[in-house]
């Protein structure tokens, strides 16, 4: 057993515990090491025994990996008990996060969005200019924690504040807080005490913050385990020119306020994805953030740009997602919400994005849709080369309330794209808009029966699509000082 220290947050400068970190047992997949070394040290029959074990277990392997899908076993070099476990209750958790009336949820929203202008001062100002006023909440998850100047000793009141498929999100609440004070990964087995990857693989829910600015660029992808909040408000914080952020087989996460950028595909290797496993990882897809298998989740007021593959991509049956505040530029591929036209299990995904801004230099796929349910409410579409929205495979798109400004080539001022199907088939997919504000000439191909089941009692529509620029003011990092509001 090695002993590892944990920073924890109190009044006053971080103090650090010991905290057990398990090396590897033969309860791991790495037998195989084991064995080697044994076999080193036996003789005669004894060793030929060894070598007869483990050639056993690695003619094991080999048969699992070709009768295990790629889409099961994903960036996972050997899907041994550990990864097998984690992925049947993913499983159950995803079926007990996804929502048979999902319709309650979009209503249940927007009532939430019309309040919140019910209750606004609506003095006008030059939304181009940087505002430079006393704080204002533009819209409900806003309003649920910005103003308060005391944010800092508060800071887990931002766990209630999740709204849409994502609302029951908590992160780390219910844990203690963790200080990250390095920003160095040069340890992908056995993470240095103080950095994010120590952090992320830790047992149970913790509130991780970030002791100063840095700039932090992961040697190979970041394995967030279930019940963690990477909360970056207070510093600036920068996830850059390395891996990826991965949450696979996990459920109860929150993304705060980070700048995530230009990260690149990994080689793999071996990772430890939590205090009691480590294993061989294949390579990364250089996504700014991967959820796999993923089930409440909230990322919120992150800005993305320029990685190797997505910006945001959920798949394999990962649901009850928010992604909210954002602030996404230069990019192709922006967010893919189900990576296969063959693989069903994503018909439990529900993903609610609002209030987000998609900017300058992004292609499409915001979002590119299978298979679930997406309601795409009051985001601002101010630039985009080929389409905004785009699906396959019938999922159910609901736009409620943006703004879709299209860009000058006339061949790409359709907000939609469907792939794979022929209009006798997409005609029956629910996609719908209501209260969309088209400008130069954008326009959504509606396909469906409009949504009639609303719950009465929450009828209030989106605000319309003229509103979107004061509900997105604020997306992307905020800069939070210490005192004073958000």
């Amino acid at each position: 057993m090695l002993a590892s220290l944990t920073p924890i947050y109190e009044e006053g400068a971080p103090k650090f515990r010991t905290r057990d970190l398990p090396l590897m047992d033969e309860g791991t997949c790495h037998r195989t090491k084991c064995d080697l070394y044994r076999s080193e040290n036996l003789g005669g029959e004894m060793a030929m025994e060894a070598a007869y074990k483990l050639f056993v277990f690695i003619l094991c392997i080999f048969i699992v990996a070709i009768t295990i899908p790629a889409t099961v076993t994903a960036n996972i070099a050997v899907f041994d008990e550990h990864w097998q476990g984690r992925a049947k209750e993913a499983k159950q958790a995803a079926n007990k996060a996804y929502n048979k009336n999902p319709a309650e949820v979009t209503g249940s929203f927007n009532k939430e969005v019309h309040n919140t202008f019910d209750s606004m001062n609506n003095t006008r100002r030059n939304l181009k200019e940087k505002y430079k006023g006393p704080c204002v909440a533009t819209n409900p998850i806003d309003r649920c924690w910005r103003c308060d100047p005391n944010w800092e000793t508060n800071r887990k009141k931002l766990a209630d504040c999740a709204k849409g498929f994502g609302h029951k999100t908590t992160g780390g609440k219910a844990g203690e807080i963790y200080v990250v004070t390095d920003n160095s990964d040069n340890d992908l087995v056995n993470p240095k005490p103080g950095t994010l990857r120590h952090a992320v693989i830790q047992t149970g829910p913790l509130w991780i913050i970030f002791a100063h600015d840095m700039k932090i660029k992961l040697s190979e992808e970041l394995m967030v385990t279930s019940d963690k909040t990477i909360d970056a408000r207070g510093a600036n914080v920068h996830i850059q020119d390395g891996g990826q952020i991965t949450l696979q087989f996990v459920k109860n996460v929150i993304i705060h306020n980070l700048h995530i950028h230009d990260n690149k595909a990994g080689n793999g290797g071996m990772i430890r994805d939590s205090v009691n496993h480590y294993g061989q990882r294949t390579r990364s897809d250089g996504d700014g953030i991967s959820m796999y298998g993923a089930s409440n989740v909230w990322i919120d007021h992150v800005s993305a740009s320029n990685c190797e593959d997505g910006l945001i991509d959920a798949i394999q049956g990962s649901t009850a997602i928010t992604i909210s505040n954002c602030h996404f530029t230069n990019h192709n591929d922006v967010m893919l919400f189900g990576s296969s036209d063959s693989n069903s299990q994503d018909e439990v995904m529900q993903i609610t994005i609002a209030f987000n801004h998609f900017g300058q230099g992004l292609t499409q796929r915001m979002p590119r849709c299978r298979w679930g349910f997406f309601h795409v409410v009051n985001n601002d579409y101010t630039h985009w080369l080929m389409y905004a929205i785009g699906g396959s495979q019938h999922p159910t798109i609901i736009s409620q309330g943006n703004r879709f400004i299209a860009p000058l080539n006339e061949a790409s001022k359709e907000v939609t794209k469907r792939e794979y199907a022929a209009e006798n088939v997409w005609k029956s997919w629910n996609w719908r808009s209501e209260n969309d504000l088209m400008v130069n000439g954008a326009f959504f191909v509606e396909s469906g029966s409009p949504i009639r089941n609303l719950p009465e009692a929450d009828m209030i529509q989106a605000k319309p699509g003229t509103f979107v620029a004061k509900l997105t003011r604020f997306a992307g990092p905020l800069k939070c000082i210490k005192g004073k509001p958000c």
